[in-house]
This record gives C-alpha cells, structure tokens and sequence, in this order.
C-alpha cells in the first residue's frame, strides 16, 4: 500500500500526470460507480484474471479519495485503514469479544446491532434513510424491506405477497384507465416495489434477477435481428406477427 501511495503521490505531484492532477472528489464519482459495476460483472463472468484487475480498479479510486482528502490535511490512506480495522473487530463481538453466533442469521443480526450502536441509530426509520440513494432502485427497496422484516414488519406467507402484487397491478391498470400520469407512476412504482417483496421472499436478488433478463432479452433480439436480416428483410419493415414468429424461435434456441 506504501508503494501505491507513493505512485498516487507523484501522479498528483508536481511534473505528474495532468489528469490526475486536475481530479476531485466531485469528478471522481462516475469513475467509482463504474468501477463497481466492473467489479460485479467479472464477479458474474466467473473470470478471475478480470476480477484481479477490476479490484485494482476499484482500489486505485479508493488511493485517489484518499489522497485528495490527504492534500487537504482531512484524512489520508492509514487512517481509512485503519478505521476499517477497527469497525470489522467492533462489528464482530461473536468473533473478537465473548459474544457468540452460532449462525449466518445470529452473525447478521450480531453485526446489524453493532453497527447501530457505532452509528447511534436509535429506529428502524434512521436505519432505513442512511441506506444511499444512489443505490439501484431494485436494490434500494430490497435493502429496506430487510430492514423492515427485522423488526417483524413483514409478511408471513409468500401467497399473501402474491396477492399483493395482484391487488397493486389492478390498481395500475385502473390509473391507466383513467390516463392520470401521477397516479400511473405512483402505482408503477407500488407494483415494482411489491415484486421486489415477492422476490426478496424467495430468496432471489432482484438486481441481478433483472439483469439477466435484460441480457437474455439481448441474446434474443440479436437472434431475431439476424434471423430477419438473413431472410432478407430487415425487422423494421416487418410486421408484428413475422416479429414475433422470429421471437419464438428465439426463445426455442440455448440461451
């Protein structure tokens, strides 16, 4: 870490790289979200060389915050370091002190505890705002119904979740009826909101869920492309019922 340090340092130094140089906290934040992504496709791709070099990446933006703060006289590297040194072995009681988990459940809750006396978090509803914003939605309402469920806000049968997500598509099809846009993107957002619910009950993380549909849809559509450009007629001058013949045969092939 030293060594990186050092490499930051004569990046932002004097006779560094002007790049670098002309970097903020403010410009670095697309470059942070990206690297994150990074990191979680070669997670998904199962490919290691890849994963070694997107954590690089990741780490290089950690150095870069630090440094900049560094030049401020706010924080530096050392102190990161060792203020995550310090929260791993207060979050893990049944680890490092005379407190016992015998389970992932007692771990998680053992850790959820912890972190709310460390925070000062006195409710749910505190606990439930200090999750970021700029989470994916998805991944936002499952976090927060976790939350909701430790307190036993939550419901007991996955077929009363199922009725939900019912109730709250019939109540987007009536805002649609009624063609009010407010009301349409409120109940869109109960019925996405209540799916999540329904996900989060069988144990399926709903990010990933809907990214590997959304890459499936892509496979099938490149299959439908091709297929349409190979019989010599481009999709945009085909019709809805030559379309989705191709769809179907898509959807017959692997993947």
């Amino acid at each position: 870490m030293s060594n990186l340090e050092e490499l930051m340092d004569a990046l932002r130094g004097e006779g560094g790289c002007p790049w670098d140089r002309a970097q903020t906290h403010e410009s670095l934040k697309p470059h942070l979200i990206e690297e994150a992504y990074e990191v979680l496709e070669a997670l998904e791709e199962e490919n290691d060389p890849l994963l070694q070099e997107e954590l690089g990446d990741l780490l290089l933006q950690v150095l870069f915050h630090s440094t900049i703060a560094k030049e401020q006289g706010r924080f530096q590297l050392k102190d990161v370091m060792q203020g995550l040194g310090e929260k791993i072995v207060f979050r893990h009681p049944h680890v490092f002190k005379d407190r016992t988990a015998d389970s992932e459940g007692e771990a998680s809750a053992s850790w959820e505890d912890q972190k709310r006396k460390e925070k000062n978090i006195t409710s749910t509803t505190e606990s439930m705002k200090r999750i970021p914003k700029h989470l994916p939605a998805l991944m936002r309402a499952d976090k927060i119904q976790g939350k909701a469920r430790q307190v036993g806000f939550d419901w007991e049968d996955p077929k009363e979740v199922i009725l939900k997500v019912q109730e709250e598509l019939g109540e987007l099809l009536e805002a649609h009826e009624e063609g009010n846009r407010k009301k349409i993107q409120e109940e869109g957002g109960d019925l996405l909101f209540s799916v999540v619910n329904l996900l989060r009950f069988f144990d399926v993380e709903p990010e990933g869920a809907l990214n590997r549909t959304t890459d499936k849809f892509i496979r099938r559509f490149d299959s439908v492309e091709q297929d349409a450009e190979k019989g010599g007629k481009p999709m945009k001058y085909m019709d809805l019922k030559d379309l989705e013949k191709l769809w179907q045969q898509a959807k017959r092939k692997k993947g």
